[in-house]
């Protein structure tokens, strides 16, 4: 009945449950901000919960444990934004005020969908098959700036997954306006 986080299944264990790595930490860290999850008062904080297993099974439990939290679900400041694995956008509106939802950015949403939509991802691979370095061939670019246009046309955020992941295609990712850079080298970017 936990919700125990990893990045890969070697990595799980009991003790490492959501509450126990983030929900406690940020709860604190509310407190200690006077209700804000950082000390600078404008600084939101989205929380993005990548689901690995059953989306509606999943999502249920954590709506329950989030509601145990209610500094942090009601708090303007904070958006819970579910990925991964998620339930059908038909039922997203179904969900409390306070879980969001990551798109997909190749595919198109209703209006009641599109309301619970936060950011639009997508796997980089449908785009191009540049490797990072040099440039992104034109056509690819292409693809990739007419993504990324749509996503700020409907006012959302934008990133891509499984992309290079070094300091040439960083720059070519913000020279594309691309607003969530994924990275496993975080001081590096």
């Amino acid at each position: 009945d936990s919700l125990v986080v990893a990045h890969s299944t070697k990595e799980l264990a009991l003790h490492r449950t959501l509450e126990a790595y983030y929900l406690d930490h940020l709860q604190a860290c509310v407190r200690k901000n006077g209700g804000r999850p950082f000390p600078d008062a404008n600084a939101p904080l989205q929380v993005l919960i990548d689901i690995k297993t059953d989306s509606i099974h999943t999502l249920a439990r954590l709506v329950e444990v989030l509601r145990k939290y209610p500094e942090l679900t009601g708090n303007p400041a904070i958006k819970f934004v579910i990925t991964g694995n998620r339930p059908a956008p038909s039922l997203w509106a179904g969900y409390p005020s306070w879980i969001w939802f990551d798109g997909v950015l190749s595919e198109q949403y209703d209006q009641a969908a599109m309301d619970k939509i936060v950011m639009l991802s997508d796997d980089f691979s449908s785009y191009s098959k540049w490797n990072g370095k040099g440039i992104i061939p034109a056509q690819e670019l292409a693809l990739l700036q007419a993504a990324v246009e749509k996503a700020h046309r409907w006012k959302k955020t934008v990133r891509f997954w499984d992309a290079p992941d070094f300091i040439n295609a960083w720059y070519q990712f913000m020279h594309l306006q691309v607003d969530y850079i994924k990275t496993d080298h975080i001081d590096a970017l």
